[in-house]
């Protein structure tokens, strides 16, 4: 793999997650003009775009991306062959990219791709096991609690646990992007949150305290086979009124984002080395994106991502500006890991 010109970006799928892919894949357009756009539809069509009709579209983070041109294949497996040869820059999130799933059908094809490998990308999406995982290896984590069919019994457990911490905070067990997301302080506020996620379509969910601290996400990556780093920490901090939801996140509703975060020196070690041990333990390959809160005893992990968003708006972009580099660099290096 010499250059981006024998890159595919992927981008799209059907997740909740597939806006925030679209304006991912518009950023890594102007990155990586080489590189071809491929964007997966929700009806499983792929359709080879120009940077020209990618660029065009606005309002990624709220309106679905529709290509003028008929799709190039029927369906992601009917265009499986056409990637050999390529390096597929996965440019997905949400279920689609994230769950290890397509991982593992590029490594069923000898298909090779960017980022963490199908075991790493599926231990990392379910953030329970992501914990007890970090938690067994004596890394410090939020202590949670399961709901997978919201009846009766559960709604009950969930009354006592929210008795016990007062504010919680609900989000779905696989999902990212603050999508679902729900922070309770309320015996009405958590009665609204369980008729909505009802109303939705249950999905497996998992209630966690509410822990006081800052808000720090710290990105890693892996600068070639025998360097990888952490980047510069971020500081989400909510204004009065406002949330860190999708809307706060993309949007840019109620949330100011700080980066570099205004943090200690040993603060921001702590945080920076909590990142990494993490990417390792999980067994990231690439780059990954870790949340976490920084309390009074230190920080404190919420979970990992394997397929960060890498839109104008998000963290990791931020974070390698931070350091006088950009997305071009940030994936030559994932080329040479190839």
């Amino acid at each position: 793999m010499s250059n981006f010109n024998d890159c595919i970006i992927l981008f799209g799928g059907s997740s909740e997650e597939r806006l925030v892919s679209v304006a991912s894949a518009q950023n890594l357009s102007i990155a990586l003009p080489e590189a071809t756009l491929w964007f997966w539809s929700k009806t499983d069509k792929i359709y080879e775009v120009s940077h020209e009709e990618l660029s065009k579209h606005k309002n990624a983070f709220m309106d679905g991306f529709n290509p003028d041109s008929k799709a190039k294949f029927s369906s992601l497996e009917s265009s499986l062959e056409s990637m050999k040869d390529k390096l597929i820059i996965i440019g997905l999130h949400g279920t689609e990219g994230e769950d290890g799933k397509l991982q593992a059908i590029f490594e069923a094809h000898q298909i090779k791709y960017t980022g963490s490998d199908s075991k790493a990308s599926h231990l990392a999406f379910d953030k329970r096991a992501t914990k007890r995982l970090a938690q067994t290896n004596g890394l410090s984590v939020v202590t949670d609690f399961a709901l997978n069919d919201f009846q009766e019994t559960e709604i009950n457990e969930l009354q006592a646990f929210f008795k016990t911490h007062e504010k919680i905070v609900l989000k779905p067990l696989a999902n990212g992007s603050s999508v679902g997301l729900f922070i309770v302080s309320s015996k009405d506020e958590l009665s609204q949150a369980i008729a909505t996620i009802k109303g939705k379509g249950i999905i497996p969910y998992m209630a966690e305290p509410f822990i006081a601290g800052r808000e720090i996400t710290v990105g890693v990556w892996q600068k070639n086979y025998h360097k990888t780093i952490a980047l510069p920490c971020s500081e989400v901090r909510v204004l009065q009124g406002g949330q860190f939801d999708y809307q706060g996140k993309y949007l840019g509703k109620g949330i100011q984002e700080l980066t570099p975060a205004p943090l200690t020196g040993d603060e921001s070690k702590a945080c920076q080395e909590l990142a990494l041990k993490l990417h390792f333990m999980i067994g990231c390959k690439g780059y990954s994106r870790t949340d976490m809160i920084l309390s009074d005893k230190g920080p404190v992990i919420l979970e990992i991502n394997t397929l960060p968003g890498l839109t104008k708006a998000s963290f990791i972009p931020q974070q390698l500006l931070a350091i006088k580099t950009d997305l071009r660099a940030f994936f030559s290096a994932q080329i040479l890991l190839k």
